[in-house]
């Protein structure tokens, strides 16, 4: 069973199918889906339970592990910070936070306590982290965890070719 990560403010927690309501609410925000590369607008609750329903999967074989974001005293998700592929050591991170909870610093803190997990339990050995070009937020969580920019790629994406940056580091 996938167990819950504690840092100084948040629980990271699996998530669970009742979550998916508050999932279409946060990641539907098209601020949200615009800046990341498959999450769609609009994104409906229905959508959102089926992601959930593909976790305990991943986590079972180790292929990925992916985590809600909740404040410690509320239950509530904000977010998720996942490593949706973990393979050979290589883990590719990936996250959003509801625009309520933009420039707190908790992107930065779920990741850091993610990768400290993922290090101690799961293997993970090196990182991969890619945004879009022009989401500057993202670039600055990258930046604060020390991830050295590798360079510039091209990536289908909903229905269209996206520039992104690609970050990776050996651990």
């Amino acid at each position: 069973m996938q167990p819950d990560i504690e840092t100084n403010r948040l629980i990271l927690r699996p998530f669970r199918l009742s979550d998916g309501d508050r999932v279409a609410q946060l990641a539907g925000d098209k601020a949200i889906a615009d800046m990341t590369a498959n999450i769609p607008h609009p994104y409906k609750p229905e959508m959102a339970v089926d992601w959930i329903k593909t976790h305990e999967a991943q986590f079972v074989t180790r292929k990925g592990i992916i985590y809600a974001i909740t404040l410690k005293g509320d239950d509530d998700i904000i977010g998720t910070v996942s490593l949706p592929k973990l393979e050979h050591g290589l883990g590719v991170l990936g996250y959003w936070l509801g625009v309520p909870y933009w420039g707190q610093g908790i992107t930065l803190e779920a990741s850091q306590g993610l990768i400290h997990y993922c290090r101690m339990h799961l293997g993970l050995k090196q990182l991969q982290v890619m945004h879009l070009v022009g989401n500057e937020r993202s670039q600055s969580v990258i930046k604060k965890l020390g991830i050295p920019y590798k360079g510039n790629i091209t990536l289908r994406m909903q229905g269209a070719e996206r520039e992104v940056r690609l970050y990776q580091l050996i651990l």
